[in-house]
């Protein structure tokens, strides 16, 4: 197929973009329990290990959302599932902040989980069957970029929000407290997105799939200029998939297994969790007010965490379609286990303080900073992005669908574990522990890469197997 020069750039990046926006939400959804973790406890009357379940309850919902939505995206389309996905994220937005008990609280954090496991499969997803495959990994990586850009604006959101009410427990605007406000703020991406959800054409290979060839010929009109090269696309796409029939969720299982392809993006999709890139994004201001630093620079601290984590994607964005997802993935699992490795000793040795703090150095101090942010910048350069190219990009048409849900579903289990028991590891053996646990995660994951996962830069959708 002939790529260069041939696609409509602006028209396929605004449909990505918009595809990308599930994923801000994603970002925003995931990260605005940060700031309002203590408020909530206070609130709901919750221990350590309740406060655990309120900020990881959304996952289970992730967890559901994500293992299914690829089989609703391949029965109803791409776009539906967007629709639906915004619709939950406006309810759970508003339910999460007029809820007055921890059990409501959880039911519209569940419903959230759903929404964001959803768009966590529908925009790569989307993404990967729209753009040409020279370009595909820049284009995909605007999930994971507008992850980290939604994640950033919940740190801002959260930290003007505090500050203007003077914390998250405090009354804000109309009377309410600060930290239903952080939720509330979400309600207005979402409805954008449930908006342009109705802009953005199907999927071609979904309507492959679902025998409409007519129609899949008609977006690839909008996607490219040449009409042969839809007419060839077309056909392209219907050798890989059997257009007498749409895509099962079995075609996974072979002679009652897991195909190994599956294998590898749940294995990609665990260590991209267990590395504790979301205990960062989660529990950001309990983590540094643990480590001796006030409410207000622990949120601060959060906002930088954020910028670093936009600008190492930039840096992938960038690199991604140039060097290659294996190289990324490698150097970041190298950076990551140096960078975790050196928190786990600084905290080591820091001195207890009053109520159980950590007392760091002024030295100590900068140094765990710097290798926090180095850590972040790490993952935002390679297993933040970098898997979610490949879980769009890795399995061939017949098993996409099915195949991300299931590498995606094991992500928030992943995520849920890291999430559940980062609370527990922290009143147990401290930072030092789970840091150490964390650091030996990223030196497993450089093994993985470097004996399971192939390249996939260049090759077309239709070239996988």
């Amino acid at each position: 197929m002939v790529e260069s020069g041939n696609y409509r750039v602006s028209y396929v990046v605004f449909i990505s973009s918009v595809a990308a926006i599930g994923g801000f939400l994603f970002g925003f959804d995931s990260a605005v329990i940060n700031g309002t973790v203590s408020a909530i406890a206070k609130v709901f009357g919750s221990g350590s290990v309740g406060s655990g379940f309120s900020v990881a309850s959304m996952l289970l919902g992730c967890a559901f959302g994500a293992l299914n939505a690829g089989n609703w995206a391949d029965r109803v389309g791409r776009r539906p599932v967007m629709k639906v996905a915004a619709l939950a994220f406006i309810v759970s937005a508003w339910g999460s902040g007029v809820a007055d008990s921890a059990s409501f609280f959880i039911v519209f954090r569940l419903l959230g989980g759903l929404a964001v496991g959803a768009a966590s499969v529908i925009a790569p997803t989307y993404i990967s069957e729209v753009a040409p495959a020279r370009v595909r990994g820049r284009l995909a990586s605007l999930q994971q970029m507008a992850i980290v850009i939604g994640i950033f604006t919940a740190f801002i959101s959260n930290y003007l929000i505090a500050s203007a009410s003077g914390g998250a427990s405090h009354s804000f605007l109309l009377g309410f407290d600060a930290w239903k406000w952080m939720f509330w703020a979400e309600i207005i991406p979402a409805f954008l997105y449930f908006i342009f959800s109705f802009v953005v054409p199907e999927s071609p290979r979904y309507l492959v799939a679902a025998g409409k060839m007519d129609s899949a010929f008609s977006v690839l009109k909008l996607l490219w200029k040449d009409e042969k090269i839809c007419s060839d696309e077309v056909d392209a796409i219907a050798k890989t998939v059997k257009a007498d029939r749409r895509p099962k969720f079995f075609d996974i299982i072979h002679n009652g297994r897991l195909l190994p392809i599956v294998w590898v993006g749940i294995v990609l999709s665990f260590f991209q969790q267990l590395v504790g890139i979301n205990v960062v994004f989660y529990y950001g201001s309990v983590l540094w007010e643990s480590a001796g630093f006030s409410e207000s620079d622990a949120l601060i601290i959060n906002v930088i965490s954020g910028l670093v984590n936009i600008v190492s994607t930039v840096f992938a964005i960038l690199l991604i379609d140039r060097l290659g997802r294996r190289p990324l993935l490698i150097a970041g699992s190298i950076g990551m286990a140096v960078t975790l490795g050196v928190m786990a000793v600084v905290f080591s040795l820091a001195d207890a303080g009053a109520a159980g703090q950590l007392v760091l150095s002024p030295v100590s101090g900068k140094i765990a900073l710097v290798a926090a942010n180095l850590y972040v910048f790490c993952f935002g350069i390679s297993w933040g992005p970098v898997v979610w190219v490949l879980l769009g990009e890795m399995f061939n048409n017949k098993i996409r669908g099915a195949a991300i849900s299931v590498a995606a579903g094991a992500q928030w289990v992943a995520n849920f574990a890291v999430t559940m028991t980062f609370p527990i590891i922290l009143g147990s053996i401290g930072l030092f522990g789970a840091y150490g646990i964390y650091s030996l995660f990223a030196v497993l994951s450089f093994v993985f890469v470097f004996r399971f996962v192939r390249e996939t830069k260049g090759k077309t959708l239709e070239e996988m197997s």
